[in-house]
């Protein structure tokens, strides 16, 4: 992948979607100023980021990456329809910047902020098995010597 093709792929992609840099950089989580950096080549998304940004427009990451997705700015583009990834990903974005959640969960990882919403969507009875097997990682990791 060259550097130098991806901030125009994503002032592209976003301005084919009729989006604002605000839009987009809310919807992965960051700043506009941020995501501005994106677009002009200033700054390269990590691995996380451009996961988001394929799952925002719908598209592979290969896509993304490799550049092989044309947009013909004449032609009129509906929203496409929503992928299982794409929904999971708006309703993780959605649940970690409830304000409540955003100010709670601030201080956390990536990894532990999806761990805490993968948890709050299980039954109870999953949670109670989840975390028989994490006391029992645990005393494991304790008890050896």
């Amino acid at each position: 992948m060259s550097n130098d093709f991806l901030p125009g792929k994503l002032k592209e992609l976003r301005k084919s979607h009729n989006y604002t840099q605000d839009y987009v950089a809310s919807s992965i989580g960051t700043v506009r100023q941020t995501y501005s950096h994106y677009e002009t080549g200033k700054r390269i998304p990590g691995a996380h980021i451009i996961y988001k940004l394929a799952g925002l427009y719908n598209i592979s990451v290969d896509d993304l990456l490799s550049l092989t997705l044309d947009v013909d700015r004449n032609e009129n583009y509906d929203a496409p329809t929503k992928t299982f990834n794409g929904i999971k990903l708006e309703n993780y974005l959605n649940f970690i910047n409830e304000p409540t959640n955003k100010k709670k969960y601030s201080y956390l990882t990536s990894e532990e902020k999806e761990l805490i919403y993968g948890f709050s969507l299980l039954s109870e009875d999953d949670k109670y098995e989840i975390m028989i097997l994490v006391n029992a990682k645990l005393q494991r990791k304790f008890t050896k010597k």
